[in-house]
């Protein structure tokens, strides 16, 4: 049974700073690329940052592009989001998946608050 269990979130100031992790269980880790991805209030959930499984290449919403960073340990089978700069609208619940996302591996999320 795959397992992705997202952590790290909280309520911080805008301007701040969090990182988010996420372990996986169940499946091959280096088999798979890796995502995060958010669903604000009211929206529809969205693609965050994405890596690839060996060589580890990056990709980023515009939205976040210079403020976040995607990183994996395939050894702690973990992916993590380094988030700088947070501003209200990054807002949301914030979820890990492969990349494409596998609509069966969604976990609970992790909320992160930013007040302004």
């Amino acid at each position: 049974q795959v397992q992705l269990v997202e952590s790290g979130g909280g309520l911080v100031q805008a301007g701040g700073s969090l990182r988010l992790s996420c372990v996986a269980s169940g499946l091959t880790f280096t088999g798979y690329h890796m995502g995060w991805f958010r669903r604000a209030p009211g929206k529809e959930r969205e693609f965050v940052a994405a890596i690839t499984r060996i060589d580890r290449s990056t990709s980023y919403a515009d939205s976040v592009k210079g403020r976040f960073t995607i990183s994996r340990d395939n050894a702690k089978s973990t992916v993590y989001l380094q988030m700088n700069s947070l501003q209200p609208e990054d807002t949301a619940v914030y979820y890990c998946n492969t990349n494409p996302p596998i609509t069966a591996y969604w976990g609970q999320g992790t909320q992160v608050t930013v007040s302004s």
